[in-house]
């Protein structure tokens, strides 16, 4: 008899995802990671590898997967501008196809599965906070879709499924999340700007920094993906996962400059296509169905991703003469998300 819980999560190699596989290793889970590592990288999950109840497979979910498990956390995606945009029909593709193929193998198994969707799902919103009935503003034929609409059909898909066949499903729109692991380059704001401000080089804003964003610290995210899992079968949310503190991104880079003791000036640069100039989650559902919120503040959450990315340079600084470090060094616009 098989008494631990078996888990296969999608994106496991990824920022979100190696955070929450630690997670359920520590709640005597069996882990199966699955990830082609497009973004992900093994960097992530090296330090989990010598446990015995920690597997990986290097898998495309576009293509089926045939496993033996109990719940499936559906996190693979690449999750920046930089990377969704480099190639948007295998995103469209991973959204759709990916989404359908680990519905099939949750009503297959009748296994629990959860959708990682996202704040994106709201375009540029015209109703402030955000809330889970609110059906967006979003441009489905811009250089954001193939994520933005990728992400709104995987959320058709698991309702159908749902009516259709009585698979059991959640699904979390997350919004801007932060912490160790982040890409380096993948041009996201926070890690963009510790990046610039680590190297004394000027902090580039696209726009005229008054847009906002909400930043929500890793640690506190993955206990919201772990309390909807858990939650009653007739809860399938879609429900907001976000820290509801709401900042203008001039704000998050002077915070960033201050705590990094940088000398880096900031520049203004033009805004690109569809960015949203709003972002704020009402997390009411999760604090009634999921008894939760966020509990790590924006400067303790910044303290500790800059210590990540002090460690992370000063190891780039001792292999610049020897191998790269194991990350997929891209470039591109930097877009606030």
């Amino acid at each position: 008899m098989h008494l631990r819980k078996r888990v296969l999560v999608t994106g496991g190699a990824g920022f979100l995802g190696s955070f929450l596989c630690e997670r359920l290793l520590q709640e005597n889970c069996d882990v199966i990671c699955v990830d082609n590592f497009y973004t992900g990288t093994k960097k992530n999950i090296v330090h989990l590898l010598e446990n015995p109840y920690f597997e990986v497979v290097r898998h495309d979910i576009t293509f089926p997967l045939y496993l033996e498990v109990d719940e499936i956390y559906n996190l693979a995606c690449p999750a920046s501008p930089v990377h969704y945009q480099n190639d948007p029909v295998q995103t469209t593709k991973v959204n759709v196809h990916g989404a359908i193929n680990m519905l099939g193998l949750a009503k297959r198994l009748k296994a629990r599965i959860l959708q990682a969707s996202t704040s994106e799902v709201y375009g540029d919103p015209a109703v402030h906070p955000q809330r889970e009935d609110y059906r967006g503003n979003v441009n489905c034929i811009g250089p954001r879709s193939c994520y933005d609409e990728g992400k709104r059909c995987a959320e058709t898909l698991f309702f159908d499924y749902r009516r259709q066949h009585k698979t059991t499903i959640k699904v979390a729109r997350i919004f801007n999340t932060y912490g160790p692991r982040m890409h380096p380059n993948d041009g996201r704001v926070v890690s963009n700007f510790i990046v610039q401000a680590l190297a004394n080089r000027d902090i580039t804003i696209y726009g005229d920094g008054r847009q906002t964003r909400s930043f929500c610290f890793v640690d506190d995210l993955i206990e919201g993906l772990l309390r909807l899992m858990k939650s009653p079968d007739d809860f399938t949310g879609p429900v907001n996962l976000g820290n509801p503190g709401e900042f203008t991104i001039l704000e998050l880079a002077e915070k960033i400059i201050a705590l990094t003791a940088a000398t880096s000036s900031i520049v203004f640069k033009p805004l690109p296509q569809d960015d949203p100039l709003q972002r704020k989650p009402d997390i009411s559902l999760a604090r009634e169905k999921l008894g939760w919120a966020p509990s790590i503040d924006l400067e303790n959450g910044l303290r500790r991703t800059i210590d990540y990315f002090k460690n992370l340079g000063r190891h780039a600084s001792i292999r610049q003469q020897g191998t790269a470090p194991d990350v997929r060094s891209t470039s591109g616009t930097a877009t606030v998300r």
